[in-house]
């Protein structure tokens, strides 16, 4: 490193210096005379070579402007090596300049010059600023930062003031304008070509079929004739021959549309297309039964505004006016008639929509259970008409119109349910006594268990089945749910979900005869067949607190009250019907009471610890067919005859239904549903329709219903 230049020496001086500094300085001082080290050039700069004799000199970052004037100096060798370094560095420190060279002639160092201890500074050249992007973000700790997060405030506040105006709009904008392309970069060049072909009044009027494609290519031969008379008439009048399409173009122009054809084939039977025709279905069914939908969900319905002139608002209000007007006039005329309540208030019913397609008419609907929003609906055939298949299906709020599955069966469904612990499992029975399992996710038809394999399947109808949940107090592997059944051939099963699907007799229901012919003999017993011993079971219901309890009805009119567990199946009888057992039903809240229907045209209401109806309900002189309890209610609960649908309110009357309505005028009532968050009600006929029915002005449960429904039938049961 270059150093301050030290004072000369006298004359005599030999002695070689030891250290690297003096060592150099001699061997420049030596001047051509070595093999290796550094001269002075013609101008005074310092050149630098190496053993071979290359010039390895340095050379500067800074070039110099070769315009500029470089002063020259004339004097001693410390000056001239200072001009040369100049030259090249000329923003240099005079005290970090390179030591000066002695020249020829010049007197050598002293010994104790050179043994003079020198210090050499070193120091970093100025920072040269090639590119410089100043940053966009701010220490919270500078001196601007308070400005600017205030003009970040204010940038903010605007944004937010022009969000409600109407020429806002956000948007991602992007502000850097990217390089300039040309259009070489950008694509390839464009080619342009001029194509034409002829074409005659017989193309455009009538095109050749698909079909017409081979005989075309057969009459190829004789296309040169058929150019000849081909010819217009002014054609041949002038001698020019006119080109007509071969038959390779036809047939080319039959293929391509052959191929439209096929492609509009596949993108029209394509899973895509089918789902998404599927949701705008259900888009369109939605916004046509949106008042009906709001009222069943109990939401506000959506009203359309009506876009109107000034004049005709004007009118509207100046009706309106006179409208209010009269209708005061009125209540003033008639003011004590209109505070007493109408005669015919009370509750009835409003029909929102009905779930029916060409698919179910001229089927009955056996059955139907609910799962979340999804309907399930059984179908068995109609009598009259001799039809033997039946449907089950499973309807969506979404699509009143067209079931979400369609599930076939051979014969008529009788029952259907979901599961508790699966809802996607459908429980379906059939009139053959088959039991079959579905899972609504498949879109398939197929179903997942069938009992047709197994030997203990039913003989007879299987008129009821039910997902029940197991006793809490077994083990916990028999822990979840099992599926029950009951049949025309007097047995009560419980179905097993494993590889296959199989059964175990719960009960068989047997025959009993009454008092009057109870007669004691060996000979009335043997005389008595094996088939008359078995009653045929048509309905049960399960105690809603003790899953091992159960009411059975029966065929013979008789109700027996059962229990799956214990020595005793059968924990006591009830006999009041004539007919048939259609229906039983505990009641919810007060679970020693239930209700059952019947053939004889009677609803009875029983006590568990009673074997004799308390109350019995007849209006009409028609097959009841179907009881349910309202689930928000122990005093209210629905019945349906062959003609009307029955709404009783025993807080009311036990002697006359509160609503009694002919729901279904095509057809005969079947069953009926209470909804699920909702004040509906579904009824489902003989034609094959559900229909979706509103309960409006019934009267609101009491917190004190249980009590109340004791004090209705309290005097009941001491008659």
């Amino acid at each position: 490193m270059p150093g301050p230049r030290p004072a000369p020496a006298g004359p005599g001086a030999t002695k070689a210096p030891s250290s690297r500094r003096t060592s150099t300085a001699s061997s420049v001082s030596q001047g051509k005379g070595s093999g290796s080290g550094a001269l002075l050039g013609s101008q005074g700069a310092l050149q630098i070579f190496d053993d071979e004799g290359k010039n390895v000199t340095p050379r500067p970052l800074f070039q110099p402007d070769p315009n500029a004037a470089v002063p020259r100096t004339h004097g001693s060798g410390t000056s001239t090596t200072k001009s040369g370094l100049d030259e090249i560095e000329p923003q240099q420190d005079p005290a970090l300049s390179l030591p000066a060279v002695q020249e020829e002639g010049q007197a050598a160092l002293t010994e104790a010059e050179l043994e003079q201890r020198v210090e050499i500074l070193l120091a970093e050249t100025g920072t040269l600023w090639m590119l410089d992007l100043p940053t966009a973000l701010v220490s919270t700790e500078a001196e601007e930062a308070p400005r600017v997060l205030e003009r970040n405030k204010i940038y903010a506040e605007i944004c937010k003031a022009k969000i409600g105006s109407e020429y806002f709009e956000e948007k991602i904008v992007q502000t850097i304008s990217g390089a300039a392309k040309s259009k070489e970069v950008q694509c390839e060049t464009i080619t342009m070509a001029e194509k034409g072909m002829m074409v005659t009044p017989w193309d455009l009027e009538s095109p050749q079929p698909a079909s017409g494609a081979e005989p075309a290519e057969t009459e190829e031969p004789k296309t040169p004739k058929a150019r000849k008379s081909s010819k217009s008439p002014t054609a041949e009048e002038h001698g020019q021959a006119v080109p007509v399409p071969s038959a390779t173009e036809s047939a080319a122009a039959a293929r391509s549309h052959e191929e439209q054809e096929c492609q509009s084939g596949t993108i029209l039977t394509s899973a895509k297309l089918q789902q998404d025709l599927v949701v705008m279905e259900r888009i369109l069914m939605e916004n046509i039964f949106q008042p009906k939908l709001a009222v069943y969900r109990q939401i506000p319905v959506l009203i359309e505004p009506v876009v109107t002139s000034d004049t005709e608002v004007e009118e509207d209000k100046d009706e309106e006016d006179e409208e209010d007007e009269e209708e005061e006039e009125k209540q003033e005329e008639g003011a004590e008639p209109a505070q007493s309540p109408a005669e015919g208030a009370g509750p009835r019913l409003e029909q929102l929509w009905s779930y029916q397609c060409d698919l179910t008419w001229a089927h009955s609907v056996s059955s139907m259970a609910w799962n979340k929003d999804l309907l399930a609906v059984g179908y068995r055939e109609f009598v009259s008409r001799g039809q033997k298949k039946g449907l089950a299906c499973c309807w969506s709020l979404k699509n009143p119109m067209w079931p979400e599955r369609i599930f076939r069966c051979e014969h008529g469904v009788t029952a259907v349910d979901f599961s508790l612990a699966s809802p996607n499992l459908l429980a379906v029975g059939t009139t053959d006594g088959r039991v079959a399992i579905y899972d609504v996710r498949s879109r398939g038809d197929a179903a997942l268990l069938d009992s047709s394999a197994s030997l203990n399947k039913h003989k007879g109808p299987v008129w009821q089945l039910r997902w029940v949940e197991q006793d809490r107090g077994a083990a916990a592997s028999d822990k979840g749910e099992r599926l029950m059944c009951i049949s025309g051939d007097g047995r009560m099963t419980q179905w097993f979900i494993q590889q296959r699907l199989d059964c175990s007799d719960v009960m068989k229901i047997k025959r009993t005869e009454s008092g009057k012919k109870n007669l004691s003999g060996e000979r009335e017993r043997k005389s008595e067949g094996p088939i008359s011993r078995q009653a045929a079971g048509m309905c049960f219901d399960f105690h809603p607190e003790d899953p091992d309890v159960f009411l059975a009805g029966t065929e013979e009119g008789h109700i027996y009250c059962c229990s799956c567990s214990g020595k005793e199946q059968i924990l006591g009888t009830y006999r009041g019907h004539k007919g048939p057992v259609y229906k039983v039903a505990w009641n919810p809240s007060s679970t020693d009471m239930f209700l059952s229907c019947s053939a004889d045209w009677s609803i009875l209401l029983w006590h568990r610890d009673s074997h004799s109806p308390l109350l019995t309900f007849t209006s009409v002189t028609a097959f009841v067919h179907d009881i349910k309890w309202a689930p928000q209610s122990a005093l209210v609960f629905a019945a349906v005859n062959e003609k009307r649908v029955e709404i009783w309110d025993l807080s009311v009357s036990i002697f006359q239904p509160v609503l009694s309505c002919a729901a279904s005028p095509e057809g005969k009532l079947s069953c009926l549903l209470f909804a699920r968050n909702a004040e509906c009600l579904l009824l489902g006929d003989s034609c094959g329709q559900v229909g979706v029915w509103q309960l409006q002005g019934l009267a609101v449960p009491s917190t004190q219903q249980v009590g109340s429904l004791c004090d209705i039938i309290a005097p009941a049961g001491a008659v």
